[in-house]
């Protein structure tokens, strides 16, 4: 997770000590946990400190990540915009 932080910013020393952070977080919930809550982190885009803390602190770490199926269609109603009503 470090290394996409790093290079996902255009100068790398902005995310270093939100790296510092993440790795401190192994320090009061386990390498296990923050390793699991890194990967759901990477898996929802969310690469902040906050977010791995926030998994970490409501234990979504231990529950399995919401799958989307087939079954999960849009809401078809006529008072919902869409996507084309902006343009």
């Amino acid at each position: 997770m470090c290394d996409l932080i790093l290079h996902e910013r255009s100068h790398p020393e902005q995310g270093f000590r939100a790296c510092l952070g993440i790795l401190r977080l192994a320090a009061s919930y386990g390498r296990e946990r923050l390793d699991a809550a890194a990967a759901r982190a990477i898996d929802i885009g969310a690469r902040t400190y906050g977010s791995v803390k926030s998994i970490l602190a409501n234990n979504l770490d231990r529950r399995p990540a919401h799958q989307r199926s087939a079954d999960d269609a849009p809401i078809l109603h006529a008072n919902i915009r869409g996507p084309r009503y902006y343009n």
